[in-house]
């Protein structure tokens, strides 16, 4: 059984200037679960295939085109689900999935299911009366004409990465049909796929009567979640970090996109001067800081970030880096 899924700090109000726009809210889409129609899939290729991907797959690209959300890579999604080294069993639960967006620094995680996919075959009668379900062909009696269909139901949650909450959920269902098609079409076994994962994105896929069942049931359920964008709060990333490289203006810091950190970001440069210590617990209660100045960041990357520095003091290696207040 294969399930799958395909994160952010102070709450923050944001007053904005006139005719300015609010900054998109930032969702990342988990592969959807398939265990209730894994046998169906297996029965339609031949094999188990992740179609609970395939579907998160299409979703991203719908609410790309949509613009309504600012959406997280989906490879760069897949390598921290490795290194959270996280269980199957585990990507179905709205806590992990919170867990999982605090870590990519997004205000939303989106986690669905599949709950049909597969046909509905109808064959009818000349008179018109239906004798045929799933599994018969023929009408009992006279000519009968067989009309292939396809369906698929899938259900998402939109899931607050701080707090776990559930702040929406959405429903979709996508029928296709005609008459005498069979699922795939001709060469549907050929549909790319590689190590049981689909491309449900490709022409030949699309093309097919599940295919469009597919892309309906996907381009239903975008327009819901796009339609919730509302009920996700606004939050602020607040980027820690360290100098890790001083060669002049430009500074090198330790960390980058993953924590949040996008070019244009202003963030303050400043030098630890002591620590004040609880004289019963021995713990830092408060740090005593000397602001130098100003690190504007002009590149990044997924663990640094490069910037040009200004201002009155002289970054190190080791100084402080943190969203400017």
């Amino acid at each position: 059984m294969r399930k799958g899924f395909c994160f952010v700090a102070t709450l923050a109000l944001f007053v904005l200037p006139a005719g300015a726009q609010a900054p998109k809210k930032r969702v990342a889409i988990l592969n959807f679960d398939y265990a209730t129609v894994s046998s169906s899939v297996a029965a339609i290729f031949g094999t188990n295939m992740d179609v609970g991907k395939g579907v998160a797959d299409l979703l991203v690209g719908q609410l790309v085109e949509g613009g309504v959300f600012s959406v997280y890579e989906r490879k760069s999604l897949d390598k921290i689900m490795a290194e959270q080294n996280l269980s199957n069993s585990d990507r179905a639960d709205p806590q992990t999935a919170s867990k999982i967006g605090r870590v990519l620094g997004v205000d939303a995680i989106v986690m669905g299911s599949i709950t049909q996919f597969g046909r509905d075959d109808r064959t009818t009668n000349v008179g018109g009366g239906v004798v045929g379900g799933i599994t018969r062909r023929y009408g009992l009696g006279g000519v009968g004409k067989r009309e292939s269909k396809a369906v698929v139901g899938i259900s998402a949650r939109l899931v607050d990465a701080s707090t776990a909450e559930i702040l929406a959920t959405a429903n979709s269902v996508g029928e296709s049909s005609r008459g005498g098609a069979t699922l795939l079409g001709s060469g549907g076994s050929r549909v790319a796929s590689a190590g049981g994962v689909m491309d449900m994105s490709s022409k030949n896929f699309g093309a097919t009567l599940l295919g469009e069942a597919v892309n309906k049931a996907v381009t239903g359920l975008a327009r819901q979640v796009e339609s919730n964008a509302a009920r996700l709060p606004t939050h602020k990333v607040v980027v820690e970090g360290l100098v890790a490289d001083a060669s002049g203006a430009m500074l090198v810091i330790n960390v980058g996109t993953r924590a949040g950190v996008k070019v244009g970001d202003q963030l303050e440069v400043s030098h630890p001067v002591r620590e004040i210590r609880d004289p019963a617990s021995g713990k830092v209660i408060r740090r005593i800081e000397e602001k130098l100045g100003v690190l504007v960041i002009t590149e990044a990357d997924e663990q640094s970030a490069v910037g040009k520095f200004s201002g009155a003091g002289t970054p190190k290696v080791g100084d402080a880096v943190k969203t400017a207040q």
